[in-house]
């Protein structure tokens, strides 16, 4: 009888005879190291150079500032940029904190916004977004308003007054209840913002934007100081109705006692008593 388990054996032994061992490329093996070596220490001596290039360029002054550029001034003038910067010629500009320029920048009453940016090798770009006067508000001093509403700026004794004066809201209530003074303010602003877009009855007949929790906005006319109630919401509807028929009430504002637009579809206009009691 075969013996298969005797049989196997001989047959692996056999094998294991049979296979020779694999000889070693030593010389292919060194080749490799060699360029991996080689090629490791050409990248160490590449950044290297590169690093100690980049310092030498850095404490050389290649980089130092040598033209500031503003961008979008209107009021404001370069100097009065430059000088809140803090930048100086020849400061490197890898070394200048941007950001911190910007709200330096920014700490000037009439600049919303300032970005600052590096153009290489030797420029600083400082892009300004100024702030526009459309209102003055007294809280103890008088403040310029921007149309969104910000208090910004106390006046000085130089600054232009023709401005419509917002009232309503003093400094206590500023103060106490933030959050519903800038609310109501932002609805007085929204009314100059559509007054200033008007020809007809626009923001040269205005002399103040009075607002406040119960009336809304109320607005008081140049000549003769009459009042016209607007309210708090469809200014472009009730401005539109005022138009239609200011022309005819215009001659008439010295007798009026006041314009109430807030009923729909309609202007409801008071005689001052005094002129009804006179001819009577």
């Amino acid at each position: 009888m075969l013996d298969l388990k005797q049989q196997k054996k001989r047959r692996t032994k056999g094998n294991r005879r049979i296979r020779e061992k694999e000889k070693r490329d030593w010389k292919a093996t060194f080749h490799r190291a060699f360029r991996i070596v080689l090629f490791s220490c050409s990248s160490a001596l590449v950044i290297s150079g590169g690093v100690l290039l980049a310092q030498i360029m850095f404490e050389s002054g290649y980089f130092g500032v040598e033209t500031i550029q503003i961008q979008n001034l209107r009021r404001l003038k370069a100097d009065e940029i430059i000088a809140g910067s803090n930048i100086k010629s020849g400061d490197n500009i890898f070394g200048l904190d941007l950001e911190t320029i910007g709200r330096k920048i920014e700490e000037n009453p009439w600049v919303a916004r300032a970005e600052v940016g590096r153009v290489f090798p030797r420029e600083i770009v400082i892009r300004v977004t100024e702030r526009e006067a459309r209102a003055i508000i007294n809280l103890g001093y008088l403040y310029y308003v921007d149309g969104d509403g910000e208090i910004f700026k106390v006046l000085a004794a130089d600054d232009n007054l023709d401005y419509p004066v917002i009232t309503g809201i003093d400094r206590e209530f500023f103060l106490d209840r933030p959050q519903q003074a800038k609310q109501l303010l932002q609805k007085a602003m929204a009314v100059v913002d559509r007054l200033a877009a008007r020809t007809i009855f626009s923001l040269e007949q205005v002399s103040e934007v009075h607002v406040d929790e119960e009336d809304g906005v109320v607005l008081t006319t140049c000549r003769a100081g009459v009042p016209i109630r607007i309210g708090f919401s469809n200014y472009e509807n009730k401005l539109d109705r005022l138009e239609r028929i200011y022309a005819e009430l215009e001659t008439k504002l010295p007798i009026l006692n006041g314009i109430d637009l807030n009923v729909s579809d309609r202007v409801i206009v008071r005689i001052d008593q005094a002129y009804t009691s006179g001819r009577s």
